[in-house]
């Protein structure tokens, strides 16, 4: 079985202009949901065995966050700051493991979840959780197509 989960960012704050993006940090909203949204997905049975994160302030907290929550240590990678779909799920089907986490940007990760989904998923709201399953037994039997089944959590 492989297994997919999708997380997008938790909000994050706007409110120094002078700030790069990738250097933004969560705000209060995105600091109350990245933990309740870990632990909605621990509680569930998902499993993870490895979490690839943007290298942006805001993917890295989001992605530690559910890290402590799952006992699995984050890894950065640059080339998923703001990457298409199509980045996001070479890192993915590149990490070795069947069950993976990728935490990064719009709009490449709700292209990716529409993708996944059969067009399901039309968007990934900030620190949404899409949870992707296929009967196979490796990243080249699952191919890229639509999962076998498919479950969405937002905040809201």
């Amino acid at each position: 079985m492989i297994e997919l989960t999708l997380v997008r960012h938790a909000k994050s704050d706007w409110g120094d202009p002078e700030l790069d993006d990738h250097d933004r940090p969560l705000n209060a909203r995105g600091l109350r949901d990245a933990p309740m949204m870990a632990r909605r997905l621990v509680a569930s049975g998902v499993r993870v065995s490895r979490i690839l994160a943007s290298t942006a302030q805001r993917a890295r907290t989001t992605a530690a966050v559910f890290g402590e929550e799952l006992g699995v240590e984050t890894e950065l990678d640059g080339e998923l700051y703001l990457a298409p779909a199509s980045r996001l799920l070479a890192a993915a089907a590149g990490s070795g493991s069947a069950a993976v986490m990728v935490v990064a940007h719009d709009p490449g990760i709700s292209h990716l979840a529409a993708q996944l989904s059969d067009d399901g998923i039309s968007h990934m709201p900030t620190c949404a959780v899409a949870h992707f399953v296929w009967d196979a037994d490796s990243w080249a039997a699952a191919g890229g197509r639509p999962a076998d089944t498919w479950t969405l959590d937002t905040p809201r």
